[in-house]
């Protein structure tokens, strides 16, 4: 095959280097991304980073409300794609969407499917404690991330990572699999294969509440979710009654009812946990900015044994 012809569909950062990828591989004849959103004071519209790098390479753009009526469908077959490539678009592509070109839709997604289909593989790989994730390029049918695996690349995760860091490394990831699978798949000589039926786990949508730092909890999970959630919804708990949001964290040993504290002072402000202690390093009360927990305390006394921490009385952005 000459270079393919390929419909782009992506909308957020994450699925920049996979559109870049599809410039290297083929002639990407449009670009499908969501319509432009109000943002800010002023409520400016303001367009994707999918639909920026597509003007900035003169692509043409489509940004439907709906996918399903008029059939948008029909404005793709015009284009005569060979395949169509969806990372993160955003939204649930119906049959005759996918179907559009003769080798079918294909998406990147941030996980090693099937474990996380679903919205937010990123984050919860890290809250579940899993020490790999990747990419999978699937061939995409109308379930929810449940069509045949192309190809999947791999990739450890850190200690130290975040959504925000994983993010980056799993969007550069999604363009590599595609530079080195998806032209062998359009030649025929990379086969779909079928998900396995187990190892399914599901990666809903992150809600705000997911950032709550219950204690009864084990540190390890609570710092796992610390970084899962980073930066949002973010981690927080309520100290006396007011919301305090938890930037870093460390893991320790100690132990006492879930809760407690059992020392405040330069270490920082150490909470037992129902299974050892988390030592809250740097926080953000209500209204306040980041600072280190030792500054907090110079003002604001927390004695050992107390247990000011519960969820806050009122959940704000």
């Amino acid at each position: 095959m000459s270079r393919p012809r390929i419909v782009f569909m992506g909308t957020p950062e994450f699925a920049v280097a996979s559109l870049q990828a599809c410039f290297d591989i083929g002639e990407v004849v449009a670009v499908v991304t969501q319509p432009d959103k109000p943002k800010g004071r002023g409520n400016a519209l303001s367009i994707s980073p999918v639909k920026a790098l597509a003007l900035e390479r003169g692509v043409t753009v489509l940004q439907p409300a709906k996918l399903r009526t008029p059939p948008f469908s029909e404005e793709l077959r015009k284009l005569a794609p060979d395949v169509c490539v969806v990372t993160a678009y955003g939204k649930i592509l119906p049959k005759d969407v996918l179907e559009v070109a003769p080798h079918g839709s294909v998406n990147v997604h941030a996980s090693l499917l099937p474990r996380f289909r679903g919205a937010a593989p990123i984050q919860w790989a890290i809250a579940h404690g899993d020490t790999e994730t990747g990419v999978a390029l699937m061939r995409m049918d109308e379930g929810l991330d449940t069509g045949p695996v192309i190809a999947v690349k791999r990739l450890p995760i850190e200690p130290e990572d975040t959504s925000a860091i994983l993010h980056e490394k799993l969007s550069k990831l999604g363009g590599e699999v595609l530079r080195e699978s998806l032209p062998a798949y359009l030649r025929g000589e990379l086969k779909p294969v079928p998900q396995p039926t187990e190892g399914v786990v599901l990666a809903p949508i992150i809600q705000k509440e997911d950032g709550l730092l219950d204690f009864t909890k084990p540190a390890v999970e609570l710092e796992r979710r610390l970084r899962a959630f980073t930066p949002w919804p973010g981690a927080f708990t309520g100290l006396n009654g007011a919301r305090l949001k938890v930037h870093r964290v460390k893991v320790g040993t100690g132990h006492g009812a879930p809760g407690t504290v059992l020392a405040a002072g330069l270490g920082g402000i150490e909470v037992a946990c129902g299974e050892g202690s988390l030592a809250l390093l740097e926080i953000q009360p209500e209204g306040k900015r980041v600072m280190k927990a030792a500054e907090f305390l110079s003002g604001h006394k927390l004695a050992p044994g107390s247990q000011p921490f519960s969820a806050p009385v009122e959940s704000k952005s």
